[in-house]
């Protein structure tokens, strides 16, 4: 959203910084404070990057001298901090301004009279992020104190995003909220909510331009801040679509507050010329400008409606770009949404943070769709429900535009699921039911803080679905759950049970978000390892900082199975890719009947680790990437799965199903099954059409596995193989062992 007319600067040199003490807190803010020994400190930054702070957890006091004019009569000032991270108390000139919590909201600060008092100024923030205990926390900062893929160590306190000065008129948007409200063929309605500061009781018009659309309106105001609503209506609109559905349409919308002839100062408005918005005279006090799209997102027992148009949402989590997020280019921030679009996705899921500004820009040109989480994962202390409730708000404030935000999530795992925060493998399936026990009772985290976020969500919005919690399984009384941390093939069971899994307890496959097996990256990316230390690494290091979850990789992939760190590297790979490609492939065939999509994790590492993503912090495809792309083409072949081991004359029925997303038919298919051992093969044919956006099942694989000999001793593999009208060609491969 782009700031006001006028002057405008951002104060990004000359910050300075120390670590605070009871003898510093007290003289600091002080205009004339000599910080010349002060070591310099990046601003937009984490304090953290500078060598002088690198092991510190705050709080960080900062100061900054500038110079800056007077604002003309008629004038105001205002000082924002866009995100610091986590708290702050801001002084100028001596003088206190307020403080700030929440890393990414906003917060604005008027210093006209400051800046008419004199022309050389000293900004003084003290920026407090502590360290957070494994669980339960206190300060809402999200995936970067709580996600195991991030080093839980490092501390991400700072004034992480841009600091400016600018002007406006006499009345000031202190915020403004717009959420497309209704969106079909005939019609669009924008819903606008703004916070209009004035310094005096006047009347004012608001100009709002949309899609071709010119809407005014007066409105009187007293002197402070005054809440104001109203709605647009495009008629014949042109909508947005996800990629999959057709084109993204944007609109550049224009908020204005223009003022009554003579109001204000005589000089020129700023930005347009002499009658910017009528007759000579009228002024711009203050405007924004911002990009939405039109268009209307449900979402029924997990089933995603765009515009009326039913969507399987094939997805990922996407974690923070880099663990320093201030110091992630904005491409490189972009690029992710490329690589999600490369893959074959829909849908990027926000965990646990609210991105930078370019991501949401992107994915609104892109037409892939955002799952964003307001940044709560794992169990809070009590005492922070109300500044939960208004950070939610504050989230739809700053994000609610974007039409690639598909639905709000309050909070992911507030029990502690261990799919989601470190932990040791979870066994058996007994260990699984215990764990689902007890979410049948309440706890503060999942009934009384999620209920509060879940409630200012919907009343700041109310155009969106919100999704109270993540990773919860149907409980009493209703027995609504609602999307499920899958660990199968991981931290429980085998990947084999995902489809006995679905046909005994569908509901736990509406929506799955399985972050899935941990591997190492390849290359020098592994670095961090040291593998020239092979088979001594620093495994406890590698714990504590890389996200390594020994136990689980000691039943998966042994490293003791392997001579070198190459060739266990590699098995982590494969079989993380193996888990990946084989649950999408049945989440898919189980298309809204009963599944109405997934989130597989993680798209891409923000540091090095071993870690479930499927890029690494290089952004070097992993093997799972590549077998994620071919699991989510438009048209798969898909079988039920061979077992891990087929004994000899045993018999075989695998079904097989072609999965097609694609919005039109596909006819004459020919698709065919071939069953082959050591010495011998048979082949199935079948033909017919799929109509557009199904799942058919195209026939059965009967067989009865070949007696055991040395010449049939080794593996059984299923071959399919279709053959598109256009000529494409999509293959898919099944393996056992015959025993």
């Amino acid at each position: 959203m782009d700031a006001a007319p006028g002057t405008q600067r951002d104060l990004a040199d000359g910050w300075r910084a120390a670590e605070a003490d009871e003898h510093l807190r007290r003289s600091y803010t002080d205009h004339d404070f000599d910080d010349g020994d002060w070591p310099e400190v990046r601003v937009p930054g984490h304090w953290r990057s500078s060598p002088a702070f690198a092991g510190s957890d705050g709080p960080v006091l900062h100061r900054c001298r500038f110079e800056a004019p007077p604002p003309p009569p008629g004038r105001r000032a205002w000082l924002t901090f866009e995100g610091v991270f986590y708290q702050g108390d801001v002084w100028l000139d001596g003088g206190y301004l307020g403080d700030t919590e929440g890393y990414f909201v906003p917060h604005t600060f008027e210093v006209t009279d400051a800046l008419r008092s004199r022309t050389e100024h000293a900004l003084a923030v003290e920026v407090t992020c502590p360290a957070q205990p494994t669980a339960p926390r206190r300060a809402i900062t999200g995936a970067f104190q709580a996600a195991p893929w991030l080093d839980p160590s490092w501390n991400p306190g700072g004034i992480w995003r841009p600091v400016r000065l600018h002007e406006t008129g006499p009345v000031r948007i202190a915020a403004l909220r717009v959420v497309c409200a209704e969106a079909t063929v005939e019609r669009a309605v924008l819903r606008l909510h703004a916070v209009l500061d004035s310094d005096d009781a006047r009347r004012v018009r608001l100009r709002t331009e949309v899609g071709g659309v010119d809407h005014e309106a007066d409105q009187p105001l007293a002197a402070g801040a005054n809440e104001v609503r109203w709605t647009v209506t495009v008629e014949r609109p042109v909508l947005w679509w996800p990629r999959a559905l057709g084109d993204p349409a944007l609109h550049d919308v224009r908020v204005a507050v223009l003022l009554a002839p003579g109001d204000g100062p005589d000089a020129e408005p700023p930005g347009d010329a002499a009658g910017p918005d009528g007759a000579r005279g009228v002024a711009v006090s203050d405007e924004r400008r911002l990009r939405t799209g039109l268009r209307s997102v449900q979402l029924r027992r997990w089933v995603a409606r765009v515009n009326g148009e039913r969507l399987f949402l094939k997805g990922a989590l996407l974690g923070p770009t880099r663990q320093a997020l201030a110091e992630a280019p904005g491409d490189e921030v972009r690029r992710d949404v490329e690589r999600a679009v490369d893959a074959g996705l829909d849908l990027l899921r926000v965990h646990g943070h609210v991105a930078r500004p370019e991501l949401y820009e992107a994915a609104d040109e892109r037409g892939v769709l955002l799952w964003q989480d307001v940044p709560l994962v794992g169990p809070y202390l009590r005492g922070i429900r109300r500044q939960a409730a208004r950070q939610a708000r504050a989230m739809v404030d700053l994000l609610g535009h974007h039409p690639s935000i598909a639905l709000w999530c309050g909070h992911d795992a507030p029990t502690a699921d261990p799919a989601a925060v470190p932990g040791e493998p979870t066994g058996t399936t007994a260990d699984a039911l215990r764990r689902l026990a007890t979410q049948q009772l309440p706890t503060w985290n999942r009934t009384v803080l999620d209920g509060s976020v879940r409630r200012a969500l919907e009343k700041a919005d109310g155009s969106r679905p919100v999704v109270p919690h993540s990773g919860v399984a149907p409980h009493l009384p209703q027995l609504e759950g609602t999307d499920t941390h899958l660990s199968l093939g991981w931290l429980a069971g085998d990947e084999r049970d995902l489809p006995d899994l679905a046909r005994r307890l569908p509901r736990l496959v509406r929506f799955v978000t399985a972050p899935g097996p941990e591997s190492l990256p390849s290359g020098d990316s592994a670095g961090f390892a040291a593998p020239e230390r092979w088979p001594d690494l620093d495994w406890d290091g590698l714990a504590r900082h890389h996200g390594l979850r020994r136990a689980v990789l000691d039943r998966r992939v042994p490293p003791e199975g392997y001579a070198t760190f190459d060739g266990w590297r590699d098995a982590t790979q494969r079989y993380q890719a193996t888990v990946v490609r084989r649950h999408v492939e049945e989440l898919r065939r189980l298309k809204y009947r009963p599944t109405g999509g997934f989130a597989v994790g993680l798209l891409a590492d923000g540091r090095p680790a071993v870690s479930p993503a499927l890029l690494d912090h290089h952004r070097r495809p992993k093997a799972a990437y590549e077998a994620l792309r071919d699991a989510c083409r438009p048209v798969i072949v898909v079988a039920d799965r061979l077992p891990a081991t087929v004994p000899a004359g045993s018999p075989l029925a695998l079904d097989v199903h072609v999965v097609s997303d694609l919005r039109v038919p596909v006819e004459g298919a020919r698709v065919t099954a071939q069953l082959s051992w050591p010495g011998g093969s048979h082949a199935w044919h079948w033909v017919g059409d799929v109509g557009p956006d199904e799942c058919v099942r195209v026939g059965t694989v009967q067989a009865v596995a070949p007696a055991l000999d040395e010449s049939t001793a080794g593996t059984l593999a299923l071959d399919l193989r279709m053959r598109l009208p256009g000529g494409e060609v999509v293959t898919n491969r099944y393996e056992a062992r015959l025993t």
